[in-house]
């Protein structure tokens, strides 16, 4: 019989979509106001992504419009992987403050917020939609192994969304990786 013990600290990251729509915001301008907001809320940022263009999907299109852009931040406080639920409800009302009230140009979400954990081992993504290959958690937000790390890399399944299988992905969560084990030290 194995021992109960509490988990693994792990490294939260979250990635967010942006685009050029019009958006409520004070006189810094909303992606600013967006990480000082995430700071708030889950700590210092202590890795930020290059900022990628988004490209793999049209899914966002209808609600964000086109010219997708992405970055991923990554938080100096390790968490309990159970408090990813808290996260993604935490993410999901920041995204609902900075709705448009209105359309503006077809363009009612500005911003996409995905957080997920990632640890020694794998690379956790959280969810409000249900699948095969997710776990239901609590409050109504799934888990999805996105990457397995053996063999010093990253593998991805065969679920794992395009963009994350991208070297420059890849590159920047080996780096949040790094960082994670040093922390674990």
């Amino acid at each position: 019989m194995g021992q109960i013990k509490p988990p693994t600290p792990a490294k939260l990251f979250i990635g967010m979509i942006f685009g050029p729509a019009p958006m409520k915001s004070g006189p810094t301008g909303y992606f600013f106001d967006i990480e000082k907001e995430l700071e708030k809320q889950f700590g210092a940022i202590d890795l930020k992504s290059p900022v990628f263009d988004f490209t793999f999907t049209d899914y966002y299109k209808p609600e964000m419009g086109g010219g997708l852009k992405k970055i991923f931040f990554s938080f100096r406080n390790l968490i309990s992987p159970q408090e990813i639920v808290s996260v993604k409800i935490a993410t999901n009302r920041l995204e609902e403050t900075y709705r448009l009230p209105q359309p503006v140009d077809g363009i009612s979400r500005p911003i996409n917020l995905d957080p997920g954990y990632l640890d020694g081992s794998k690379l956790v993504l959280a969810s409000t939609k249900n699948y095969a290959h997710r776990i239901y958690l609590n409050n109504g937000i799934y888990a999805e192994i996105t990457f397995l790390y053996s063999k010093n890399q990253f593998h991805p399944l065969p679920w794992t969304y395009p963009d994350y299988q991208t070297e420059p992905y890849l590159i920047f969560f080996q780096q949040v990786r790094t960082t994670c084990l040093t922390q674990l030290k």
